[in-house]
């Protein structure tokens, strides 16, 4: 705190005193005088208090005592005396605000006049004090002292050994049961310097409320229809808290056992379906409550389909088959005929006619409700047609060279089953696939395969029908390995080959002539040892202008190759 002056006449006689109000009288706490200076003893600021050079005053801690007013007073002598006035303020945030009993249960009752502690809020350690203010979600309670309201505010405050306040606001309520899903909480508001306005928050909280049965609420949990196989729940609640004990029935029928509100039936069926009540044993509820509440359960259904004639079905090759399925149903349903997971027709009535060995197999009719999703049954009729075999189109075999091991499949319709012979024999198995017997045979490609084949007979009683199997080399291996059969028809397989012949014509054809080149030079050369061969390094002119010798004449032109190939045929003998 600076204290200064200014005298009209320089004076070394001038006294500066600072004081303070003590039970309404000044007392001095520090002095200047031109002996010297100093801060007085047996005050309440000697042990924290400093006197500068410049006259001001450091007060070291500070506390809340101090805020006060504080004076100087100069006296300069003749010139008179003078003082000035400062009043400090001093400030201390205060500690969060903390909610305490809030956990006791309220009842809420209808002919309730009294108001009930809903909590205390306390805030401490603050200088200047406070203030509390109570907030209901998130808006603020009018301040209201008056214990004859319903909602209204006590305060306590209390001043600490440290000078600072702690600071406690209950708050009473008569709260309604819509209070119970209200948040509050309070907050302290407090001053700091330069007139700044700060506020703290405490934790929010919920009351804890007890009230009666007004409405009680009954309902099936799932979604959707019901149907047979279903896991079902029904729950029964009320808007009364706490939940009270509920009773479950099936009218006219038995009692059944809930748990917590809540019925459970596993896998319900058609006679599940009906009417059933939940009860609230509500004992604290108004007369006029209405504490049982009645649903209705429909659990939909579809009766096992029947199909026409029963299975299994045994027709001959060019008859007529007619197929037929019902059921029933708890609402509107369709029938459709399938076979090998394809739709046939989208009706319980399925004809067909001139049937043939491709026709046999199994015929699935199924009835569902759309309306129910997952709601459906199936039953299935096996349509055997007599005849003899059928062979179908089969691979022929290939190998890289005789005596390799071929496999060849032989599949064939029919009714009975047909029986297989393979001429030659080999090591075979049958397998089943839909209404075709698939017989697999493994055997030698020795060269009588390779020239008369591989024979595949199917028969039954109706009949026996052949097929002959051809067994061929493979013109081009690829990679050194066998090719695949099936590759061999896919245009891309059909491609390499192509260019891997033409290579190897390239390759012959290259060879062929580097061997006929060899054989001339041969030639030449033998020709040239025995005389009877004479030729130079001429031009094309030189040579036709001579006198032609023996039966050969050789024209060498002047290019490299040719002075190389020159210089061997004039090679001097050995």
């Amino acid at each position: 705190m600076p204290c200064s002056y200014v005298v009209s006449k320089p004076t070394s006689n001038v006294v500066v005193q600072w004081y303070i109000e003590v039970a309404d009288a000044r007392k001095q706490i520090a002095y200047k005088f031109p002996q010297g200076f100093g801060v007085d003893a047996g005050t309440p600021l000697t042990e924290r208090l400093n006197m500068g050079e410049d006259l001001s005053l450091s007060i070291s801690p500070v506390m809340v005592d101090d805020a006060r007013s504080f004076y100087c007073q100069v006296t300069a002598g003749p010139f008179g005396v003078s003082e000035a006035k400062t009043e400090v303020k001093v400030f201390f945030a205060p500690e969060k605000p903390v909610i305490t009993d809030n956990n006791q249960a309220i009842t809420v009752s209808h002919d309730t006049t009294s108001s009930s502690e809903v909590g205390k809020c306390t805030s401490r350690n603050a200088y200047p004090q406070p203030r509390i203010i109570w907030f209901k979600d998130d808006n603020p309670l009018p301040d209201e002292k008056s214990q004859k309201e319903k909602t209204y505010m006590i305060l306590s405050s209390v001043k600490e050994a440290s000078g600072l306040f702690t600071i406690t606001s209950t708050l009473y309520m008569q709260p309604v049961k819509a209070d119970a899903k209200s948040v509050f909480h309070c907050t302290v508001e407090y001053v700091m310097p330069e007139n700044k306005t700060l506020h703290e928050n405490s934790d929010k909280f919920n009351l804890s409320l007890l009230y009666s049965t007004e409405n009680v609420y009954f309902k099936v949990k799932n979604r959707g229809p019901i149907k047979e196989g279903d896991d079902v729940e029904m729950v029964c609640e009320t808007d009364g808290n706490p939940q009270p004990e509920f009773e479950f029935a099936k009218i006219q029928g038995s009692q059944l056992k809930g748990q917590h509100g809540t019925l459970h039936m596993k896998s319900v069926t058609r006679n599940d379906s009906g009417s059933y009540q939940c009860e609230a044993n509500d004992f604290d509820a108004l007369e006029d409550v209405e504490l049982i509440k009645t649903l209705r359960l429909n659990v939909h259904y579809i009766d096992p389909v029947e199909v026409t004639p029963e299975s299994p079905l045994i027709v001959s090759k060019g008859e007529t088959v007619e197929l037929q399925c019902k059921t029933k149903s708890s609402d509107a349903y369709t029938l459709h005929w399938m076979k090998d997971s394809k739709m046939l027709l989208n009706s319980g009535a399925l004809t067909i006619r001139d049937v043939t060995l491709a026709h046999a197999g199994v015929y699935i009719c199924v009835g569902a409700v759309p309306s129910v999703p997952g709601l459906q049954k199936q039953a299935n009729v096996t349509l055997n047609v007599r005849g003899e075999p059928e062979i179908d189109g089969s691979r022929n075999g290939l190998v890289a060279k005789v005596g390799e091991m071929v496999t060849l499949n032989c599949s064939a319709l029919g009714y009975p089953s047909p029986q297989f012979i393979w001429t030659p024999s080999g090591k075979e198995s049958v397998t089943v696939v839909g209404n075709r017997v698939i017989s697999t045979v493994t055997l030698e490609a020795t060269a009588t395969v390779l020239e008369n084949g591989v024979m595949c007979e199917a028969y039954n009683e109706h009949g026996k029908k052949g097929r002959n199997f051809e067994v061929s080399l493979k013109s081009v291996p690829v990679n050194g390995q066998d090719s695949n059969a099936a590759n061999r028809g896919n245009p891309m397989f059909k491609t390499a080959e192509k260019q891997q012949g033409g290579s190897s014509a390239v390759v012959i054809a290259v060879v062929v002539c580097v061997l006929l080149l060899l054989i001339l030079v041969a030639l030449l050369f033998f020709l040239s040892k025995k005389g009877k061969l004479s030729c130079g390094k001429k031009d094309k002119k030189d040579v036709a202008s001579e006198e032609v010798k023996g039966d050969i004449v050789v024209e060498m032109k002047s290019s490299e190759k040719g002075n190389e190939e020159a210089g061997l045929l004039n090679k001097p003998h050995a």
